[in-house]
């Protein structure tokens, strides 16, 4: 299996980021969702909105297990401008995930596309993260989106209930919490 660091990178660059690639059908009512699969792993990408938008990505492993997400918030400050504008930002700059040496979760740490500038800040790993997408135009910033997400692992309890009856006195009880990747 590849590493979620490479299949993030891959994914990112064939969905929302790619203004070639085409939505998938919605998973929800209103939301605008994209898809990618290579190597039994699949990324999935719904969002609400357009200037003022709500998104969540995940990307399941083999078995349908939701393994890694990521939950975002975004605002176009500058109410003159419409969806297509800063997706006209946006997109180069997000096209740029990987290039760089931060956590492929968004764009790169700064990215200059005529009078536009993106940043992205971002503190944590692919496990436990938390950034902030900024795009400025002639050095007013004109969106910001916030973001934050990691791994994700299922948890149980399980009780295992072992021990001996000697003369119905004795009776051991173990109990313990198990994680699982």
């Amino acid at each position: 299996m590849e590493s979620l660091r490479e299949f993030l990178i891959e994914a990112k660059m064939q969905t929302y980021a790619n203004e070639n690639i085409e939505k998938q059908i919605s998973s929800r009512r209103g939301s605008n969702d994209y898809e990618y699969r290579s190597n039994n792993m699949i990324y999935h990408d719904a969002y609400f909105g357009g200037t003022n938008f709500m998104g969540e990505e995940v990307v399941y492993a083999e078995n349908d297990t939701p393994i890694w997400g990521m939950n975002y918030y975004g605002v176009t400050l500058d109410e003159t401008l419409n969806e297509e504008a800063v997706d006209k930002a946006l997109r180069p700059a997000l096209m740029q995930v990987g290039m760089d040496d931060i956590i492929p979760v968004r764009g790169s740490k700064e990215y200059i596309n005529g009078d536009y500038k993106y940043t992205f800040d971002v503190s944590g790993n692919l496990d436990y993260f938390e950034g902030e997408e900024s795009i400025y135009k002639n050095d007013k910033k004109i969106y910001s989106l916030k973001c934050h997400g990691g791994k994700i692992q299922k948890w149980f309890l399980k009780l295992d209930f072992t021990g001996i009856l000697k003369n119905r006195l004795t009776y051991n009880k173990k109990c313990s919490i198990l994680y699982l990747a």
